[in-house]
Formats: C-alpha cells, sequence, structure tokens
C-alpha cells in the first residue's frame, strides 16, 4: 500500500510504531512530550481519518480503543524519501544527501555510521 501521510499523521505513525498498541491518550502523551501544543481532540481526530484511510488497525481491550499502524515504517519513509527527492532535487540522491548533511553538522558517529554505509554501496 502506497500511502503519504501528511506532517500530522506522520507524527501519530512515528509514536505508533515506538510504542504501538497505544491508545488515542498515549499517542496525544507522547506528541505533547516532544513539545507540540495540540489539543486531545486534534490528535483523535486524525487518528479517526488514519483509520478511515486504512493505515490504523483498532482493537478494544478491556474498553480501551488500542490502535496500531497497518502500514510499514520503513515503505511510508521510503516513500516520502523518493518524493522529496523527485520533486526537489530532480531525483538526485546525491544532491539530496549533501542538502541534508549541510543543514545540521552531523556528529563523528554519525559520519562514522554514513563512511560505512557508503563502503557498503560501493562494494555493491
Amino acid at each position: 500500500m502506497s500511502f503519504q501521510p501528511s506532517e500530522a499523521e506522520l507524527e501519530i505513525l512515528q509514536v505508533l510504531w515506538a510504542i504501538e498498541p497505544a491508545s488515542v491518550r498515549s499517542i496525544h502523551e507522547r506528541i505533547l512530550e516532544s513539545g507540540k501544543d495540540v489539543g486531545y481532540t486534534t490528535v483523535l481526530k486524525q487518528i479517526q481519518r488514519l483509520t478511515e484511510k486504512g493505515a490504523l488497525d483498532k482493537d478494544v481491550v478491556d474498553g480501551v480503543h488500542l490502535y496500531r499502524s497497518l502500514v510499514n515504517e520503513k515503505d511510508v519513509k521510503q516513500e516520502l524519501a523518493g518524493k522529496v527527492m523527485r520533486t526537489a532535487f530532480g531525483g538526485s540522491a546525491l544532491q539530496m544527501m549533501m542538502h541534508a548533511l549541510g543543514q545540521e553538522k552531523p556528529d563523528a558517529a554519525e559520519l562514522e555510521e554514513l563512511k560505512k554505509w557508503l563502503d557498503q554501496q560501493m562494494k555493491k
């Protein structure tokens, strides 16, 4: 399933990928902890929309509605990154990567991880 969530939907999905299954209250609390000021009913409405779109499933356990993602984290991120690469960088992964690395200085551990990844790509 190709699914391109909005920014608000992606935020909910990221919470679910980390802690699913989760209640609306748990999801709302996680979003508040991240520093975003968003109302409970706003989160509830977004969750309802994601469920209607087929991106979430709901179970009721002891009277509590618990949600889980039906979309794969890796697939969603790959689709979003591909869209940005095609639309903003003319399809160039190199240009996208250089721009991303130029925005915030990566620390030594991130650079080492990137170096290992590049070495693996060279061997393919």
